[in-house]
């Protein structure tokens, strides 16, 4: 009698999840390298990419509550507090009570803490300018609507709340964290 082996049904990859796997790894890599720089960038600013990151919302978005701006610089409630708190002790920002709630605290720039970002942050723009400069302005539209498109798609395959997949497609049904 011959022994007949099972059948093993091996996976195969198809030319669409090998392109998947490589846009990933080209991504990752791209990122990778860009943060390099712009950490070369503000290092070289005298500050970390923390408290730069803290420095520049309050520039750009004005004073919000602690944990706001945490969620803007995806920063943990530890992390953030350890920020804001070294910044407040180089008086680059402060901490006021929050009119409307009592408990909660509104971050602020100070006058030295906005001239330190707004030169700051000139430097870094520069910086990231000459990190962008491969890329024509058309270009560059499109990489931020096509990682905009591919971001908001992972982020709703990773909702808990069940966002529509369907609806992730659309780059105008966003995640208001990749708008911004």
């Amino acid at each position: 009698m011959v022994k007949r082996r099972r059948a093993v049904a091996i996976p195969v990859s198809s030319p669409s999840s090998e392109l998947a796997t490589r846009v990933w790894l080209v991504v990752w890599k791209a990122a990778h390298a860009i943060e390099q720089n712009a950490i070369r960038s503000v290092s070289a600013l005298g500050l970390g990419s923390s408290d730069f990151a803290v420095l520049e919302v309050l520039l750009h978005k004005g004073p919000h509550p602690v944990n706001i701006i945490g969620k803007k610089v995806l920063l943990t409630s530890g992390s953030i507090t350890a920020a804001v708190d070294r910044l407040e002790s180089r008086k680059l920002l402060r901490r006021n009570a929050d009119p409307k709630d009592g408990r909660g605290r509104i971050v602020r720039l100070t006058k030295t803490g906005r001239r330190l970002i707004e030169r700051a942050f000139q430097k870094h723009a520069k910086d990231m300018e000459e990190t962008m400069a491969v890329l024509r302005s058309g270009e560059r539209a499109e990489l931020v609507r096509l990682l905009k498109k591919v971001g908001i798609w992972a982020a709703a395959r990773l909702d808990d709340n069940g966002a529509s997949k369907a609806g992730a497609r659309n780059a105008d049904s966003s995640p208001r964290a990749l708008r911004e």
